[in-house]
């Protein structure tokens, strides 16, 4: 968790690490250039707000009826952008790792049958997200995995939900690439998930709740 002033983190990698499924410039510009943008918004929101500056991210994102109202939209939309990026970014890692026996893969076959089955799920969720936002592997506070979706920046926090894995289906996160192929770029993003991290993220299901960061 961080406050104000929100700094951008670095990448667990290079930009080119991610090749050749996720492209250099692609990273670059979505990092350096869109994520900075976010932070620079969120923080410009904050700037004459002191009661709230030493509120953690997801606090602010799990309060947000009750900010001032007009920090509420930059907060939605721009710390939702911080707090999404920042954990896509960090499920992914060069030519992936492979989903190791665990309670994740446990889950995962109780819940969807299969990993092949999950990524059909949730590679059909992302393609039936209309214009942008994000599709969702989460927990519920006993371990159950479900498929969610958000518009735009939002996020899973206000459903106190424990995120295991996102996937970015906004143009800027393909477009250099793949064009409009969107479907194309989600095959590609298979293959550089870090199910390490995502075992990582599962193993807090029950122990997350926004309502207290």
């Amino acid at each position: 968790m961080s406050n104000y002033p929100f700094k951008l983190q670095p990448l667990p990698y290079a930009y080119d690490a991610l090749e050749p499924y996720i492209d250099a410039k692609t990273m670059e510009i979505h990092h350096s250039k869109h994520v900075q943008t976010y932070i620079d918004n969120l923080n410009k929101a904050l700037e004459n707000q002191p009661d709230y500056q030493k509120w953690s991210l997801e606090r602010l994102l799990y309060n947000l009826e009750k900010l001032p109202q007009e920090i509420q939209a930059p907060v939605r939309n721009s710390g939702g952008g911080v707090y999404n990026h920042n954990l896509y970014f960090a499920i992914m890692t060069p030519n992936g790792k492979p989903l190791a026996d665990g309670t994740l893969k446990t889950a995962i076959e109780k819940d969807f049958g299969s990993l092949d089955a999950l990524k059909e799920q949730l590679k059909a969720a992302g393609l039936s997200v209309f214009g942008s936002g994000w599709a969702w592997l989460v927990a519920d506070d006993e371990g159950r995995l479900s498929i969610y979706k958000t518009p735009n920046q939002d996020t899973q926090i206000p459903a106190n939900l424990t995120p295991v894995i996102n996937l970015d289906v906004w143009e800027h996160a393909y477009y250099l690439k793949v064009q409009n192929r969107r479907a194309e770029y989600i095959d590609n993003w298979f293959n550089v998930i870090d199910w390490d991290a995502a075992q990582k993220n599962y193993d807090k299901f029950g122990e997350v709740d926004f309502s207290k960061m």
